[in-house]
């Protein structure tokens, strides 16, 4: 083919061409390798191409989708998380308060106790040294009349033995004395 081509070039060639217009044989060759070319690109290349276009599409969607998804699914979660966190911070202010509470209703009774401990240590102090005065003050008033009836039987000169006039007078001693102290 390429021959006869070549030969009726070289024969028109003498015959004398004009350079404006193509040659019709060669127009004729290049719009059916053209048509074939499209044939082909349209009925294989092009429908694979359409294909690996729409499945990067759809990758490229999906992807955003799932990304929207995602994220939307990480704010529920962001949101779940800053309530349990609130309500974790809610929980722990009340047993806070509550701990306060407790351990100044705790101090008050430590105080109420020890108060009730202190008065009834007092109280028994109190008792111990109401009855050591009292102790103390029956055996001074027997030393104060021993030694008020020696230093009188030694004043007046005469034995003050007689029990039951050494009592008399040591009393009434005694009676002036608290008397007098009262005063």
């Amino acid at each position: 083919m390429i021959d006869l081509y070549l030969a009726a070039a070289t024969e028109e060639g003498a015959a004398e061409h004009n350079p404006i217009l193509p040659i019709w044989e060669e127009i004729l060759v290049g719009t059916v390798a053209f048509a074939v070319l499209c044939f082909v690109l349209m009925k294989f290349v092009f429908p694979v191409m359409e294909k690996t276009f729409q499945a990067r599409v759809d990758a490229i969607e999906g992807g955003i989708k799932r990304a929207e998804t995602a994220q939307a699914e990480a704010n529920q979660l962001l949101e779940q998380y800053k309530a349990q966190l609130a309500e974790a911070r809610t929980e722990a202010a009340r047993i806070r308060d509550e701990a306060r509470a407790d351990a100044e209703g705790i101090r008050q009774d430590v105080l109420a106790k020890a108060r009730e401990e202190s008065d009834r240590i007092i109280a028994a102090g109190n008792e111990q040294l109401a009855a050591q005065r009292e102790s103390i003050v029956r055996e001074l008033r027997s030393e104060v009349g021993t030694l008020a009836v020696d230093l009188a039987s030694k004043i007046v000169g005469e034995a003050l033995a007689d029990e039951a006039r050494t009592r008399g007078t040591v009393e009434r001693f005694i009676a002036d004395l608290d008397t007098a102290g009262q005063r």
